[in-house]
């Protein structure tokens, strides 16, 4: 109640602008009406809170609908003194002077995530405190159900006809309008018993569905949501009315079944606060960490874009990826012009950018200012005379800002380096790592009651992790299931998955004859500890274990013990899973691994053995790409690219080349840069013709290698013809660099701007990613995803040098083969040679005799 009074000055604001609301008791639907919603008088009564089974996962926002309202919820129903043309008791004017926080309304800055800045008053700028409308500025967001976390949706099925999902809004928006979209998909069987699906929002009854069921893909339904409902954090729940009968039918799990579809839509509209230019602010308004929609982070230079401006650019965009998370990130690329909205601006002293002119310093800074076209919207402006300040200003940036004044006058940084494999996203690969180490603050290993989600462990891994054939990765699980006799335990199982496939069903006692004689004894047989073997090619970039606790109650159970939420499963918290015998070696190029972890770059994650490399005059779709291509590496390692190097064009001669070529590479272009791409292609198996790109022919020596060293899987012809047969596509290209024959570079490349632009989505799309393999990926808009492999590939890592043999000698049979058989040859013609002047001279003995006679005299 305490965020009331803010929430009644925006809504006053929104009012006096003109804004409408629709009337939110008004329930639309495609297919039938609905039914029992509630009045506006009584969103704030109490409710019978849904309990929801589904534990949370790492990018699931599930979780137990609160029965009652939050202290600092703002679901409370705007004070009815507050009329249409009343103005609010305090207005803000201007920006807030630093340390005047207490000056604002109790209960402003309550609420608010713990680790955020508060968020300080909605404030207006002296020079728009004439025209109201720019105090807050109209917004319309759209959040899915798969946005939410819920990427396959919610499906109530069997005894799990409850459940919830919470999410989350930016903390300066104010909601005035809000519909729910839903879309579900009805079983015949739960349709045939005419019941209906219960919706709440934070606790409050928001309407109930009938469950029909046809032949349509879905049941479409339209929900006007009371705005005062919609808070930061927000938990929508869903419970089938007669779950509690349903859940005493055995085996129910396959018929009863109702599911919340992804594609279930939240629309809303409202108002855009204007939260001042403090640095504390800082990420927001640019990112915030409640919004569940992808973020979009305008990145503007001025008209003649230098490799510095782009290098502060690439750090401050891969820590953005790190702040984004699963939700993406995007960062549109502007030049000599201001955005409408939030902007980040990099340049010198005195440089002017549309009707900007950046301050004048000595040294490097920092400022938030308000956009001069839009007050509302925030400009941060990063300012150095040299690359180095900027790049300094930049570092800065990332680290906790507890001022509360606009601009920052920054001190020299220092950048530390990073070690090989030290992405704090990644896996411990030196020791044995215990599985809570790997879980969210949110998460445990335990389970309640009968009826649950499964307890998912996300990790990632550098994608080069390497065992011999034969070898395994040992995860060692102790677990307990609940001790209640009416639990079958002979039935019930400790269900284990890796990536989608199944390892193991652990059974609640020791399985083997003696075992279930001393069982039946009455001795203990429970089986609370096994360990795991898992094949190496089971670990990807990306992993999720599940283990679900399948637990089967007797037939004679009484239907009171279904609903029991009183046992507990769980994980023991020493379970671990061990990669510390594994090695750092594969073979490149493999686009997946880019793709999937933006490796070899990623290999030491600050990008300091990488060169982002760009055309001479690169436009703003390549430097936009380049730019989400270090969001993505951000986002996979937890690490900033603080000590990247970006390069536009090709250097000849001094520092720069020496960089070249002690680097990984990873370009941008379009095939319009016709010389950048004829001279970065010069030695590859690829070739730029008539502003085409194919596929060099290998001559009869490559082939001929190729052969020998078992390579017998090239795709180049095919390649060659895809890329002839297509007018317009984006994609990949890799190879060995030119300049390092131990060095790899990765060309992000396209027909044109537009289609560099579409890749972006492209990278969000599962399917897509999961299809790039090999050293060439081509995406087309009619043919999705095709992949090839066109040049040879080389070994990269470390491995000692007795074990290079082998593993050379496993990877060329052909060669290994033809070796052993020259060598017999030899050593048969040898053999041979020697046996027949053996043979001569013990058949032939006088003339052997004689000849030794005749030498004598």
């Amino acid at each position: 109640m305490k965020q009331l009074l803010l929430r009644a000055l925006c809504l006053s604001t929104a009012l006096t602008l003109g804004s409408v609301q629709a009337d939110p008791t008004s329930v639309t639907q495609d297919s039938s009406a609905l039914s029992d919603i509630p009045p506006p008088a009584d969103v704030g009564a109490a409710a019978a809170p849904a309990t929801p089974s589904a534990e949370p996962q790492e990018n699931d926002r599930s979780a137990t609908p609160s029965a009652e309202p939050q202290e600092n919820d703002r679901s409370a129903t705007p004070s009815a003194e507050l009329q249409e043309n009343d103005q609010p008791a305090a207005a803000a004017e201007g920006d807030l002077p630093a340390g005047e926080e207490a000056a604002l309304p109790p209960g402003t800055n309550e609420g608010l995530p713990a680790g955020l800045p508060p968020l300080p008053a909605p404030v207006m700028d002296d020079a728009a405190a004439a025209q109201t409308v720019m105090l807050n500025q109209p917004l319309t967001s759209t959040v899915s159900v798969a946005q939410m976390g819920q990427a396959q949706g919610i499906t109530l099925t069997g005894g799990q006809l409850q459940s919830g999902i919470v999410f989350t809004l930016p903390t300066d928006e104010v909601i005035t309008n809000a519909r729910l979209n839903l879309s579900l998909k009805v079983s015949q069987a739960l349709a045939a018993r005419n019941t209906s699906l219960q919706l709440m929002l934070n606790g409050q009854p928001l309407g109930t569905l009938p469950l029909s069921a046809s032949d349509r893909a879905s049941e479409d339904y339209q929900l006007d949501i009371p705005a005062a409902m919609v808070v930061s954090s927000n938990n929508l729940s869903f419970k089938v009315n007669d779950a509690d009968q349903l859940i005493c039918e055995r085996d129910s799990d396959q018929q009863y079944q109702v599911t919340i579809l992804p594609k279930t839509t939240l629309a809303l509209e409202g108002q855009q606060l204007n939260i001042g230019t403090s640095l504390r602010n800082f990420p927001r308004p640019f990112i915030d960490p409640l919004r569940m929609s992808p973020a979009s982070v305008a990145m503007i230079f001025g008209d003649n874009v230098t490799p510095g401006e782009v290098s502060a650019a690439a750090i401050l965009s891969s820590w953005m990826g790190i702040q984004a998370d699963y939700r993406g990130i995007s960062f549109p690329v502007m030049r000599g012009q201001l955005p409408e909205k939030n902007g980040v601006v990099f340049g010198h002293p005195g440089e002017k950018i549309g009707s900007l002119t950046l301050p004048d310093s000595e040294g490097p800074s920092l400022q938030i200012v308000n956009n001069p076209d839009n007050p509302v919207y925030k400009l941060l402006l990063i300012v150095g005379k040299t690359d180095d300040q900027l790049r300094q200003a930049t570092w800065r940036l990332l680290q906790p800002l507890s001022v509360d004044e606009p601009s920052l006058a920054v001190a020299p940084q220092s950048m530390p380096l990073r070690q090989p494999y030290d992405a704090p996203r990644w896996i411990n690969t030196e020791r044995p790592v215990r599985l809570s180490e790997l879980l969210r603050k949110d998460q445990n290993l335990t389970t309640t009651g009968l009826w649950h989600d499964a307890l998912r462990v996300n990790f990632r891994a550098a994608p080069d992790l390497f065992l011999w054939d034969g070898d395994s990765i040992p995860v060692q699980l102790n677990y307990r299931f609940p001790s209640e006799s009416w639990i079958d335990e002979d039935s019930s199982l400790l269900n284990v998955t890796l990536n989608g496939t199944f390892l193991r069903n652990l059974t609640v006692n020791k399985v083997g004859l003696l075992e279930n004689i001393w069982h039946r004894l009455g001795g203990d047989a429970r089986q609370e500890k096994y360990s795991l073997k898992l094949d190496p090619y089971l670990i990807y970039g990306d992993n999720q274990m599940q283990l679900y606790f399948n637990i089967k109650p007797k037939a004679s159970a009484p239907c009171s013990v279904l609903t029991n939420n009183n046992i507990k499963s769980r994980i023991e918290d020493d379970s671990f899973i061990d990669l510390s015998h594994t090695r750092h070696f594969t073979l490149l190029p493999n686009l997946s691994y880019f793709v999937g972890a933006s490796f070899p770059f990623s290999r030491l994650a600050d990008y300091s053995q990488t060169v982002l490399m760009l055309p001479e005059k690169p436009s703003d779709a390549e430097i936009s790409t380049l730019l989400d291509m270090a969001g993505r590496s951000g986002n996979a390692t937890g690490v900033a690219l603080s000590q990247n190097s970006v390069m536009f064009g090709i250097p000849a001669t001094g520092t720069l080349r020496g960089r070249l070529e002690n680097s990984d590479i990873l370009s941008v272009s379009t095939l319009a840069q016709v010389n950048f791409n004829r001279e970065m292609l010069a030695s590859s198996p690829y070739e730029l013709n008539n502003h085409t790109l194919g596929v060099k022919v290998p001559n009869t020596l490559d082939n001929l290698r190729g052969w020998l060293t078992g390579d017998w899987y090239r795709q180049t012809l095919d390649a060659d013809r895809y890329f002839s047969s297509n007018e317009d596509w984006r994609g990949f290209i890799s190879y060995r660099s030119p300049w390092n024959s131990s060095r790899l570079v990765v060309m992000t490349v396209a027909t044109d701007d537009n289609q560099l632009a579409r890749l972006h989505t492209d990278m969000t799309s599962s399917r897509i990613n999961a299809g790039i393999r090999g050293d060439t990926a081509i995406i087309t808009d009619e043919n999705g995803i095709r992949s090839f492999r066109v040049g040879a590939q080389f070994p990269s890592g470390q491995m000692p040098w007795y074990m290079m043999v082998v593993w050379y000698a496993n990877q060329h049979a052909v060669l290994l083969s033809l070796l052993a058989l020259f060598c017999s040859a030899v050593v048969g013609l040898s053999a041979y040679v020697l046996l027949k002047r053996h043979s001569r001279r013990r058949l032939q003995p006088n003339n052997n005799s004689n000849s030794a006679g005749e030498k004598k005299e």
